[in-house]
C-alpha cells in the first residue's frame, strides 16, 4: 500500500468513528514525532501492538480486499497477565476480509452500528481443509445453525462467536459497519491461518510522510 492510502484510510476511519460518537484512546491521534518522544510509560501500547492497523493483506486492492482496525487493549503472555483483547474495525461496503481462521483465539464479533455485517463461515478439519458440514455458532449466545459458505447478516447490536478452526470472511452491506471485536489475546504474528497464502501487514510505499503510526511501526521511530 502507499502511505498516502494509509493516511487517507485513517482519516476516513476517524470520520466514521466521529459519526457514531465512538472515541479512541488519546494515543490513537498522536503523530510519529509525538510517538518518537515517548518513553517506557507507553511500552504496553508498543509491545502489545495497540493502535492503528491498516491492511490490504498484500493484495494491493484495499477497497476491495482490506480492513481498518484499531486495537484498543490486548494482553501479551510474555509481559503481562491480561487475557483479553478489544478492537474496533471499520468495514466498508463490499470490502472483503479474506477467508481465515485462528488456531488459538476465540472472538466475539459485534455489529456496533451502521450497515449490516455480512459473513460466511466454514468448519476446518484437523488438516485445515474446509468441510461441507453445517456450522453451529452462537449468535448473541443462542446456538444457531448455518450451512457451510452460506451468507448471513448481523444487524446492528448482534454478535457472533468465532471459535478456533472456524474459517470466516466478512464485509459490510448498505453502509460502513463498525465491527467490534472482544477476544482472547490477539497474536497477529502467529495466529492467522489464511485460506490462501497472504501477508498480514502491507508492504508500504512511502510516497508521503506518515500522519499516524501503525501498530507494527513503533520500534522503527527515531
Amino acid at each position: 500500500m502507499k502511505r498516502s492510502e494509509i493516511n487517507k484510510a485513517i482519516r476516513y476511519a476517524m470520520d466514521v468513528l466521529d459519526k457514531h460518537d465512538f472515541h479512541l484512546p488519546e494515543w490513537a491521534y498522536w503523530s510519529p514525532s509525538v510517538w518518537a518522544a515517548k518513553g517506557k510509560e507507553c511500552d504496553e501500547v508498543r509491545e502489545n501492538h495497540l493502535g492503528w492497523d491498516i491492511t490490504d493483506f498484500g493484495k494491493g486492492r484495499f477497497l476491495e480486499e482490506g480492513l481498518t482496525l484499531v486495537t484498543m487493549r490486548n494482553g501479551n503472555p510474555a509481559r503481562d497477565r491480561k487475557p483479553y483483547c478489544e478492537k474496533i474495525m471499520i468495514v466498508r461496503p463490499g470490502q472483503i476480509t479474506p477467508v481465515h481462521f485462528h488456531w488459538n483465539k476465540m472472538e466475539d464479533i459485534i455489529n456496533r452500528g451502521g450497515g449490516d455485517l455480512c459473513i460466511k463461515i466454514w468448519r476446518a478439519d484437523d488438516e485445515e481443509n474446509m468441510t461441507g458440514e453445517d456450522c453451529v455458532v452462537r449468535i448473541d449466545g443462542i446456538d444457531t445453525v448455518f450451512r457451510a459458505g452460506e451468507t448471513f447478516r448481523l444487524k446492528p447490536g448482534q454478535s457472533i462467536c468465532f471459535t478456533p478452526y472456524l474459517y470466516h470472511t466478512f464485509w459490510a452491506e448498505g453502509e460502513d459497519c463498525l465491527a467490534g471485536e472482544v477476544s482472547t489475546v490477539n497474536d497477529d504474528d502467529n495466529d492467522n491461518r489464511f485460506y490462501e497464502p497472504l501477508g498480514r501487514y502491507p508492504e508500504i510505499e512511502e510516497d508521503e510522510p506518515a500522519e499516524y503510526v501503525l501498530c507494527n511501526e513503533y520500534r522503527t521511530l527515531k
